[in-house]
């Protein structure tokens, strides 16, 4: 075997495991106001109602949504306060039926003629979720950060979401600053 082959195998490999450990992940994004200093601030609170729908009561993925999140804010030193914070928090969970279509060559038996193929139709039904973290400075009445982070929903995911929300809350804030006084 030439060194070639093996340096070319080698590569392939190590691509493929790249894009394997990228497509495990949700896709992040994060945006901040670069007027403001999240540092500053000390203390955050909800929206209100959050998650509460027409039926007067929150939905467990609500709840798990605004758990994970003040878990978060405060590992990072801010101090969770029902009145008068300083940043407001909104989530936003959007979910959506996907129809994706693929072409794919097809085989057309032994008879096909030399360099004609046909192509087969392949769609894929699936459910992609997006989640929105807002940062609202309270007295400003301004958004200053926002997270997003969207990817496909597993059968699995769906049934029981909590990993799914911990997974992207975090990843959501792992480049949130900490706060001054932590």
């Amino acid at each position: 075997m030439s060194r070639v082959f093996r340096f070319s195998r080698i590569a392939t490999l190590a691509l493929v495991a790249i894009l394997a450990g990228c497509a495990a992940a949700p896709a992040m994004r994060v945006e901040t106001d670069p007027q403001a200093d999240l540092r500053a601030y000390k203390t955050f609170g909800f929206f209100e109602p959050a998650g509460i729908g027409e039926r007067g009561y929150s939905a467990l993925t609500s709840d798990r949504l605004r758990q994970a999140t003040r878990e978060q804010l405060q590992r990072l030193g801010y101090t969770y306060a029902e009145r008068n914070p300083d940043l407001r928090v909104n989530i936003l969970l959007k979910v959506e039926e996907r129809e994706e279509t693929h072409s794919v060559p097809a085989s057309v038996g032994r008879f096909a003629y030399r360099g004609w193929v046909t192509y087969a139709v392949e769609i894929l039904d699936y459910r992609e979720g997006t989640l929105t973290i807002d940062l609202v400075d309270a007295k400003r009445n301004a958004m200053v950060w926002r997270g997003v982070a969207g990817d496909r929903i597993s059968r699995s995911e769906s049934r029981d979401a909590t990993d799914a929300i911990d997974t992207a809350v975090r990843g959501l804030f792992a480049p949130f600053p900490r706060t001054a006084a932590a």
